[in-house]
């Protein structure tokens, strides 16, 4: 099981993992080695995730989402395929971390009455600017 906070944590067989080719430098290593990790979470179907984490989990994922609710990350960082697989794992569970959290409602509020003779008093001064531009000097 992998943990995400006090009440909320994945199996490991939910996560499906695949080594890939990395690009970038690594030199006679990065043809040979598939060292970049690619993890695949299927979010939609997941039993250990309550559905408003999910809701919240697919809007954060953004483009990293697949039209069937499976998130893929793909990492490649580093050299070694165990640090890439660690890190990827680290970035999931800080994504479901964040998706955990539920948003604080807003409160609307109402302007102060200072606030608002602020306003009013920079908008009659703004105008008055703007009005002594206007004038044409008189010509005979």
């Amino acid at each position: 099981m992998i943990q995400i906070d006090d009440r909320l944590s994945i199996d490991e067989a939910e996560i499906a993992e695949t080594f890939i080719r990395a690009s970038g430098p690594g030199g006679q290593n990065v043809n040979k080695v598939s060292t970049a990790v690619q993890i695949r979470f299927d979010v939609r179907n997941s039993p250990s995730l309550p559905h408003a984490v999910k809701t919240r989990l697919t809007r954060l994922a953004g483009q990293r989402m697949t039209n069937d609710g499976v998130l893929v990350m793909t990492m490649q960082e580093f050299r070694s395929q165990d640090r890439n697989r660690s890190a990827a794992r680290d970035a999931l569970v800080a994504l479901i971390r964040e998706a955990a959290i539920p948003p604080v409602p807003r409160r609307p509020t109402r302007p102060t009455y200072a606030s608002k003779l602020r306003r009013l008093e920079a908008k009659s001064h703004r105008a008055g600017v703007k009005s002594t531009r206007n004038r044409k000097p008189d010509h005979d």
